[in-house]
C-alpha cells in the first residue's frame, strides 16, 4: 500500500513538475536552479543547468524517484527492532550490506564523516 501511495504522489508530481515545465520554462529553470542552490549542486563548475535541468520531471528521473523512495521504505529504523540491512559501498568500490560487517557477538560501530 505504501508503494502505491508513493508511485501516485511522484507521478503526480512529475506530470504536474513536467507541465509547468512546458508552459512556464523560465520560471521552472529559476525554480530548479534554486533547488540546485539548496542541495549545493551548483557550486560544482563542472554542472551546468542545461545539462541536468531538463531531466528533472522525465521518466528516467521518475524511475529513479521511486527506486529511492522505495528502497527507503525498506531502511527505516524502529527503537527495539533489528537494524536494518542497508547496502554500502566499500572504498574499494565493492557492494555489501551493513550487516556483513557484524562480527561474533560484538556490537556494530558505524562512524559517518566527510572529506572536503
Amino acid at each position: 500500500l505504501q508503494k502505491i501511495l508513493i508511485l501516485l504522489q511522484v507521478t503526480l508530481s512529475v506530470v504536474v513538475g513536467k507541465t509547468l515545465m512546458i508552459l512556464f520554462p523560465n520560471a521552472m529553470k529559476r525554480y530548479i536552479l534554486k533547488m540546485g542552490e539548496k542541495s549545493r549542486m551548483n557550486r560544482n563548475p563542472k554542472f551546468s543547468y542545461e545539462n541536468w535541468g531538463p531531466t528533472f520531471f522525465s521518466f528516467k528521473y521518475l524511475q529513479f524517484v521511486l527506486k529511492v523512495k522505495w528502497k527507503r521504505l525498506e531502511d527505516e529504523a524502529y527503537e527495539g527492532h533489528p537494524a536494518p540491512n542497508t547496502p554500502v559501498v566499500t572504498l574499494g568500490g565493492e557492494v555489501c550490506h551493513v550487516l556483513d560487517f557484524m562480527k561474533d557477538n560484538r556490537p556494530l560501530i558505524l562512524n559517518f564523516g566527510s572529506c572536503t
